[in-house]
């Protein structure tokens, strides 16, 4: 009696694990969080070269970079330089990290625009000329930044890449702005003016970190699974 073949295994596709996004993304995710860790450790450092001299409350950040009263202000302007350089990079990077839309166009421009002002933030320090220069800059950084943040979490929704992360970067960005309006305003809620510009300042920086970090962990499109074929 003939015994029958086993019937051959049917090759199946290869299975994505879920959200994924391109190789590129993840190198634009590692420049956000470097540029904004060099950034900090840089602030860091030259405000403990100031000694007690300087205040988080009463100090502008940018008179760490006053060429006529700080200590180290080279470290901090080429420290801010290089941090919008990268944010701008990474702007470019993880373009695809988002769903194809306007929003997301709008919102990641925005961004880099912000990088570019932060650059213009360190090549013209508060004391040089033309001081008016860096009072633009400053503010623009703050502003693109700050409406960056709202209009990229509106390209998040119903993107699952970003399941967590769509209110936080909206409310990170509506922070920014308000404490802007209140720093132009004069309106001092007991931080000092230096603890104001802080509080427009944190929320981007931790969310670049945030959002970097969290890009790093997506794996990227080359892993596939491929299930064993079993025979009969």
């Amino acid at each position: 009696m003939a015994v029958p073949e086993a019937t051959p295994p049917v090759a199946e596709p290869p299975i994505r694990l879920g959200p994924l996004v391109h190789r590129a993304v993840h190198h634009g995710a590692a420049l956000w969080v470097a540029g904004t860790v060099q950034f900090v450790a840089a602030m860091i450092a030259v405000q403990l070269a100031w000694g007690r001299s300087y205040s988080l409350s009463r100090n502008y950040i940018s008179d760490l970079g006053n060429t006529a009263i700080s200590p180290w202000h080279d470290v901090f302007n080429v420290s801010v330089i290089v941090f919008g350089v990268l944010v701008v990079l990474g702007a470019i990077l993880v373009k695809s990290a988002f769903p194809p839309r306007r929003s997301a166009t709008v919102g990641l421009a925005l961004l880099a625009l912000g990088g570019l002002a932060a650059v213009g933030v360190g090549v013209y320090p508060e004391n040089v000329s033309p001081t008016l220069a860096h009072s633009i800059f400053a503010a623009a950084a703050f502003v693109l930044s700050g409406l960056a943040l709202i209009v990229l979490g509106v390209a998040m929704f119903r993107d699952t890449r970003w399941d967590g992360y769509r209110a936080y970067t909206m409310l990170s960005g509506l922070v920014v702005l308000v404490a802007f309006a209140l720093y132009r305003a004069g309106i001092d809620p007991g931080l000092g003016p230096g603890g104001l510009e802080r509080v427009i300042v944190a929320p981007v920086l931790l969310w670049t970190v945030v959002a970097g970090v969290h890009l790093l962990r997506v794996p990227a499109y080359a892993r596939t699974v491929i299930p064993h074929a079993t025979g009969g």
